[in-house]
């Protein structure tokens, strides 16, 4: 009886532990993010998109109201385009803007909306005219040694016009 009793919650242990297992293997993957919601397909063009993925959310309000289901290179334009399916039930105006945002310093990526003012709505095979590409720390971390760089520069030389002094000079 004893015996019995400590191989089932050893199998209870071990069936919670695969349980565990899959669900972190869903988180990491992002497959936990499926949906069975009716969408409609919207695009847009970004000059960067940084590290954004498929299957990364895209958010309005900080609700999740889609998710990107596809980056592709335009060699014409030299951009990617990003494809994105949106939940039906939440429309977006025409004039939509969408910009590729990081959940906290160094997190995820995701598009984040912000809805315009038109009154027409966005329909299925749409594209979002208005982007703003991802923000590159690399980026930002070389302008801002660049412009330390700049400013130790000119602050090291004398300034306009000044003249050094003069040694042993004739003084009238």
């Amino acid at each position: 009886m004893k015996k019995i009793t400590l191989d089932f919650w050893v199998g209870l242990f071990v069936a919670a532990g695969f349980v565990a297992l899959l669900f972190l293997a869903l988180k990491a993957g992002n497959m936990s993010a499926f949906t069975f919601q009716d969408t409609y397909s919207v695009q847009a063009r970004f000059d960067n998109i940084g590290g954004l993925k498929p299957r990364a959310p895209v958010k309005s309000a900080g609700v999740v109201v889609g998710r990107v289901a596809a980056i592709r290179f335009d060699d014409k334009t030299y951009q990617a385009t990003v494809e994105m399916n949106l939940e039906k039930r939440y429309q977006f105006p025409k004039d939509t803007s969408a910009k590729i945002l990081t959940s906290g310093l160094l997190g995820e990526q995701y598009i984040g909306l912000e809805a315009g003012g038109d009154t027409a709505m966005l329909a299925d095979g749409a594209r979002i005219t208005m982007t703003q590409s991802a923000v590159v720390l690399e980026n930002l971390i070389g302008q801002f040694l660049y412009n330390k760089a700049a400013d130790a520069g000119a602050s090291g030389s004398p300034a306009a016009g000044a003249s050094a002094p003069a040694l042993g000079g004739d003084a009238k």
